[in-house]
């Protein structure tokens, strides 16, 4: 049986792998910046590279013959291609899996990034031992991923748990996904900045004058009682509650997990979102539904797409799945 598996975080800044093992202990770590030119070759290169640091770092012989990678991606599931990865396009429409099963001679696990972290959560962070969660993911952008009876939901098209793209304001904002209106363009980091921007017209926001102004910016000004800060994460936390009170209505989650950079506002927003959704959903989801914040951090990720390859490892010998 493999003791240990490689995982990759594949980000649009950094590229990180890691050995992890059958517990989920990592037990060493690599990281590169993620090529912006070459092509798909460059990046399929730098995996290999960090790939054979880690094999030299631990044991070869005892590595998993899978290779793990969540990436910001949507895929064709049917046709194991990418479909689309706007913060890698060199990616678009290739088959990263199979360029690497040829390069190194490995089973290959891609899923999406908010997809693996929720599946990290569920393993071995804020919702395990619950049957069905929802993790929301508030960065630049906004991504979600979901688990329903133990297990994620992807869909046939692979696009299940595109939280940030549910539609909370009809007449608003262009997004970049060519909607309009969209969850995150009024509950990410950028749109706390717009927020706030939008807002800072008196004379006494401490905002105002801000030129790169950014999220950080924002929460420090509402931890000092600035108004416009205040609102404008009010604000996100209104729009993000009437996302999630929609999806306590559908899915009827146990937990709801929120992670990413922008969880370290929670105490700026999240007193809204809570009365959003009690406000908006029914009575007993509503009362069900528990809101976290997530634990793995930037680890989420690395860890959820380590169980996948677990599970490759483990039917292999015919074990128990990894994730229940």
């Amino acid at each position: 049986m493999d003791e240990f598996v490689l995982a990759v975080d594949l980000g649009g800044t950094n590229l990180r792998m890691a050995v992890v093992g059958r517990d989920g202990g990592i037990i060493h770590r690599e990281r590169c910046p993620t090529p912006h030119t070459g092509g798909a070759e460059a990046i399929v290169s730098a995996i290999a590279n960090l790939a054979q640091k880690c094999r030299s770092a631990v044991d070869g012989n005892s590595l998993s013959r899978s290779l793990a990678i969540a990436a910001p991606v949507i895929m064709k599931l049917a046709e194991h291609r990418i479909d689309s990865a706007p913060n890698l396009p060199m990616l678009n429409g290739t088959d990263l899996a199979g360029e690497l099963n040829r390069k190194l001679n490995v089973d290959v696990v891609l899923e999406n990034d908010a997809t693996a972290a929720a599946i990290g959560e569920h393993w071995l962070g804020a919702s395990r031992g619950f049957d069905s969660s929802i993790c929301v993911t508030l960065g630049t952008g906004v991504g979600g991923g979901i688990i329903l009876h133990g297990k994620p939901l992807r869909g046939p098209d692979g696009t299940a748990g595109e939280i940030g793209h549910i539609c909370v304001e009809p007449n608003g904002k262009a997004c970049g996904c060519g909607s309009w209106g969209c969850l995150e363009q009024y509950a990410s980091a950028t749109a706390v900045v717009r927020m706030a921007r939008e807002l800072a017209s008196g004379p006494s926001s401490l905002l105002k004058y801000t030129v790169d102004l950014t999220a950080k910016d924002v929460f420090e000004a509402a931890l000092k009682g600035d108004a416009t800060a205040i609102e404008a994460f009010k604000r996100m936390g209104y729009y993000l509650g009437l996302a999630l009170a929609g999806l306590a209505n559908v899915l009827n989650p146990e937990v709801i997990v929120i992670a990413g950079g922008m969880a370290a506002a929670w105490d700026a927003f999240i007193e809204e979102t809570r009365i959003q959704i009690k406000t908006r959903a029914f009575r007993e989801p509503a009362d069900r539904v528990k809101l976290v914040r997530a634990e793995l951090g930037d680890d989420a990720g690395i860890l959820g797409v380590a169980s996948l390859a677990l599970l490759k490892s483990y039917e292999r010998v015919d074990q128990v799945d990894p994730l229940q």
